[in-house]
């Protein structure tokens, strides 16, 4: 919330022709506890004031010559310094109150003045005001702790790839259905799939399949939704020959304990068997 401080602190700039206009405002203002007002008589002097000033509140007449309100809003917006343009406007002509607010003011002040109804509308449009510029800052430290944690991420999932890559051949993920949604090294050129093929899918197409007793094995672990540590199951490669393969998986859960797939590592141990394998048995 905006309390009454940051409202008096705010910048208001007076803008009217007419130097006795000008004075009754600012006397007004500074009675109420205003102490950052700034006034023009010229419309033409307003942009460049308000591209260096920022205001929170411009009191703008519309009747002057040379330029009136109607043409300084126009300008105004063309400037592009925020979404929010704080223009409230001052008028002795009914029937330019609409035109005023379809033109970018965002409310008018009825000549001759009531001094109540100004005090009350200059009050209501800081507060909004500061407000809006409150939701601004706030947005921008948002986007700008969404960016560093963003990046964190990013730096965190490059050193767990190049973890999983030092201490594996492949890490991969799984959806409930068993379909691949995530795979780091070359374990779909290794294996034979496509990514999205389930985990248990025969690729007898291609000549190769999986080791049934091993698969049910496994696939046990998986409708468990338990973890499993080096599991070593085969496959029979199209040119014939046997290969073998250590996974380790867990199971994935989100915030509300929803089962959502599996991730873990992979690596061809088919070398270190075949070596163990033609060791002579002591």
């Amino acid at each position: 919330m905006i309390n009454n401080k940051e409202i008096l602190k705010a910048s208001i700039l007076i803008v009217d022709d007419q130097q006795a206009n000008v004075m009754l405002l600012q006397e007004l203002l500074s009675d109420t506890g205003y102490n950052n007002v700034t006034s023009t008589t010229d419309p033409h002097t307003v942009c460049e004031m308000h591209r260096s000033n920022h205001y929170d509140l411009i009191l703008l007449d519309l009747e002057m010559p040379g330029k009136d309100g109607f043409e300084v809003m126009d300008d105004l917006k063309t400037m592009q310094i925020d979404d929010y343009i704080p223009i409230l406007v001052i008028t002795a002509q009914p029937d330019h109150k609409l035109r005023a607010l379809s033109s970018g003011a965002k409310d008018f002040i009825a000549k001759p003045l009531d001094l109540v109804e100004v005090k009350t509308r200059i009050h209501n449009m800081l507060e909004v005001r500061l407000l809006y510029k409150k939701l601004a800052v706030y947005n921008k430290e948002l986007e700008q702790k969404v960016e560093i944690r963003t990046a964190e991420l990013r730096e965190s999932e490059t050193r767990f790839r190049r973890l999983a890559e030092l201490s594996s051949d492949w890490y991969w993920e799984q959806d409930e259905n068993g379909h691949f949604t995530k795979v780091y090294g070359p374990a779909l050129e290794m294996l034979g799939v496509q990514e999205g093929d389930a985990t248990a899918q025969k690729r007898e197409d291609q000549g190769a399949y999986w080791s049934e007793s091993k698969q049910k094995m496994l696939d046990e672990f998986i409708s468990a939704r338990k973890p499993f540590i080096d599991f070593v199951y085969d496959r029979k490669k199209p040119d014939g020959t046997i290969q073998h393969l250590m996974v380790s998986g867990e199971p994935m859960f989100d915030p509300t304990g929803s089962f959502i797939g599996y991730r873990g590592i992979g690596k061809d141990v088919t070398e270190s068997i075949n070596l163990k394998n033609t060791q002579p048995h002591s």
